[in-house]
């Protein structure tokens, strides 16, 4: 790294998943200087609990930059890290902690945040979930400046992306994060050119975004079929939606909404084709189920799953 030339900006950089990757790569190849990561400690994962670390210290450790993962940010040593750097810039992706006013004032040009949506719509943790389970056509990522509040500085660009009709939490994901990448390198030309203009939020079109916890993805039969497809596409593929047959727990992938009707209760099997699973919905509406799992199986395709478990008409999924 240090063999670099024609470096503008010190950065320090702030990520933690999956999604602050690209922007980091992004910083890798362009021609400012990295001086520090900074993420979250590591964390046990998988049945097996073994410590991982985070998806950004994995990617910074292969492009050789130094990492530091605090369990606190807003300390006395955490200030005195970053002073002694003085960088120009942070750039701060899905991190995972809340930055002081302290910190912020470090560095001369401020603090960069990328976030994945179109702001102040979808503040908070989880914009990508969100804006799939509420049936959004659009949403996007805005570069904004930090400050104190949660996703509440100015804004210094946006791009939109539309959210296709077979898009997941996980496709969408991916392509935001690319976008994010994408949105990054703009602003720091802006920075470089000086033509950076942040915009004030209008506070009063904000919508949250609150994180999801696993029991989050249990599903309610009495929304109707629209709600719950695009509920089950939000979920996936974490926290998952699910649903009980016989108190066993089975997880929903993929759904279709059917143009019919019923008058069954919410949660009904009604029939259908032999290698369909129709379940009766909120407002008589009816959702057949494509992709399935059970409390122990693979993730299957419901013709599948039924050769092995049937589940009868008139069965009440709770």
């Amino acid at each position: 790294m240090t063999s670099r030339i024609n470096k503008q900006f010190k950065i320090v950089f702030m990520g933690t998943p999956d999604f602050a990757v690209p922007p980091l790569k992004e910083l890798y190849n362009s021609s400012h200087e990295i001086c520090l990561v900074v993420t979250q400690p590591d964390r046990p994962k998988g049945r097996g609990r073994k410590m991982t670390h985070p998806p950004v210290k994995q990617a910074a450790i292969e492009m050789g930059y130094r990492v530091i993962q605090p369990e606190k940010v807003n300390t006395e040593e955490f200030k005195a890290e970053m002073e002694n750097i003085k960088p120009d810039l942070y750039v701060v992706v899905a991190f995972g902690h809340i930055l002081s006013q302290e910190i912020l004032n470090i560095p001369r040009l401020g603090a960069v945040n990328i976030h994945a949506s179109l702001l102040p719509r979808y503040r908070g943790a989880a914009p990508i979930q969100w804006a799939v389970i509420n049936g959004e056509k659009e949403t996007g990522v805005t570069a904004m400046f930090m400050d104190r509040g949660m996703d509440t500085g100015d804004i210094l660009l946006k791009e939109t992306i539309r959210i296709a009709d077979n898009d997941t939490a996980g496709s969408l994901h991916d392509k935001l994060a690319a976008a994010g990448a994408g949105l990054l390198h703009k602003t720091l030309k802006d920075f470089e050119t000086g033509s950076i203009k942040p915009v004030p939020q209008d506070n009063s079109k904000a919508t949250y975004a609150p994180p999801l916890k696993k029991e989050d993805g249990h599903i309610d039969w009495n929304k109707s079929a629209k709600s719950l497809e695009c509920f089950i596409r939000g979920m996936t593929p974490w926290p998952g939606a699910f649903t009980f047959f016989n108190e066993k727990r089975l997880r929903i992938f993929k759904a279709g909404v059917l143009d019919i009707k019923t008058a069954e209760p919410s949660g009904t099997i009604i029939k259908g084709f032999p290698d369909e699973l129709r379940v009766a919905a909120g407002k008589e509406s009816v959702l057949s189920i494509l992709e399935i799992q059970g409390a122990s199986g693979k993730r299957l395709f419901t013709k599948d799953f039924l050769r092995g478990c049937q589940i009868p008409v008139g069965t009440i999924l709770k």
